[in-house]
């Protein structure tokens, strides 16, 4: 039997007088690291305890040894789901109906866009359906699992009440925290920068989501094609890759397959921190539909469209007002030619497009997320409004070593 600061005994070996236990539930790293711009609301405060746990989950790969870096109180899921909390913290759906606690509930992207795969069966075809909110997984035996639904705008709080009306009285429009402390990362731009060693350089960045019809799923060697095509001496690349890519297929394979394009001078950004970082050092973005891509054209980089996803996403969703506007990567024009036309042809209006898409309260997300956090845990908030922090610089991933090595 497990035992901490959880549960019956939580009492027996505790020193500090904490008041409240909250419970992190953590499915994949792309939610973890969402989870990781809300944790620091709490986890200062001396009456608050926070632990954490891992949920079944499809992309569940590396969540464990996330967790382990992480340093805190890992409890298992089969306690964690019989033991009683004051509340808990989600960044996705499913499962959470065994958890006894307040539940809140929040994105871990810029919202839905995407259709739904179809299923590879052989019934007839019939229309995909979007890629959520799904009532299946928010509603369990009549009635709603959370307690608290955050969102970042007004848009996608009406998404949720077209599949959920019941969730109205308990949807909290919070602006976007991720945003929010991309924002706040701008005056460490140079510093960023620094340590990708990019000097004078343009850093050209490539970000790519997961599934075959994501930009390194249709075309995977556009990393090597960029590498070989950029004089060095004017171009720096970067590469974000999904955090479902590195838990699907595994951190050393994904290094192995890049390992080339490392050795050629590209940066490859790892799954758990740095891509935010990457972003604020950048001078272009070539992506995919992404929610990587939708905050980097929010922040205003010049962007361009690496594959044309329109039979994927959704007509009227962020990432299809991105393609809207976004040039498209062509193969028969220097690579070059085109990074200085997207970067000249540039609007600022779309950045304002794409910041309104993304966010309604820029700036303020953490205020509105810590008042319902302690609303909820009947806490008195801590004095002073919370403000977003600055991401930590980015850590390129090394080359693999030999096998065994």
């Amino acid at each position: 039997m497990t035992q901490g600061p959880f549960g019956p005994s939580a009492g027996r070996g505790k020193t500090l007088p904490y008041e409240r236990t909250v419970l992190v539930v953590v499915h994949t790293v792309t939610s973890a690291t969402r989870l990781g711009d809300v944790v620091p609301m709490l986890e200062a405060d001396p009456r608050i305890q926070v632990v954490y746990t891992q949920a079944p989950a499809l992309f569940g790969g590396g969540t464990a040894e996330f967790l382990g870096r992480l340093g805190g109180v890992v409890v298992p899921w089969e306690i964690a789901t019989q033991v009683r909390f004051d509340l808990a913290l989600a960044a996705n759906a499913g499962s959470l109906e065994w958890i006894h606690a307040p539940v809140v509930r929040m994105p871990h992207g810029t919202g839905y866009s995407k259709y739904q795969f179809r299923w590879d069966m052989d019934g007839p075809e019939a229309a995909r359906e979007p890629s959520g909110p799904d009532r299946g997984r928010l509603v369990y035996r009549g009635r709603v699992i959370a307690s608290a639904h955050i969102v970042p705008t007004r848009a996608q709080a009406e998404r949720l009440w077209r599949t959920v009306p019941e969730a109205m009285p308990i949807t909290v429009v919070a602006g976007d925290p991720c945003y929010d402390r991309l924002e706040a990362s701008r005056p460490e731009r140079a510093a960023y920068r620094s340590v990708l060693n990019t000097a004078d350089r343009k850093l050209l960045t490539v970000t790519s989501t997961w599934s075959p019809n994501g930009l390194l799923g249709t075309r995977p060697g556009l990393l090597s094609e960029f590498v070989s095509q950029l004089p060095p001496d004017r171009y720096q690349v970067a590469a974000i890759v999904h955090p479902a890519i590195w838990s699907w297929h595994g951190f050393r394979q994904v290094r192995a397959w890049y390992a080339d394009c490392i050795r050629r001078g590209m940066i490859l950004i790892p799954p758990e921190e740095g891509w935010r970082a990457t972003l604020v050092a950048s001078d272009i973005v070539c992506g995919d539909q992404g929610s990587v891509s939708c905050y980097a054209a929010a922040l205003g980089i010049p962007f361009l469209l690496g594959i044309d996803p329109a039979k994927d996403i959704e007509p009227d969703s962020t990432v299809a007002q991105l393609a809207a506007f976004a040039p498209r990567l062509r193969p028969d024009i220097a690579y070059d030619q085109q990074i200085e036309q997207a970067a000249a042809s540039w609007d600022a209006e779309w950045q304002d497009l794409m910041r309104n898409l993304v966010t309604d309260l820029p700036g303020h997300a953490a205020i509105a997320i810590r008042s319902c956090l302690y609303g909820l845990m009947r806490l008195a908030e801590p004095e002073g409004d919370p403000r977003p922090e600055s991401v930590p610089p980015p850590r390129p991933v090394s080359l693999p070593r030999t096998f065994g090595g």
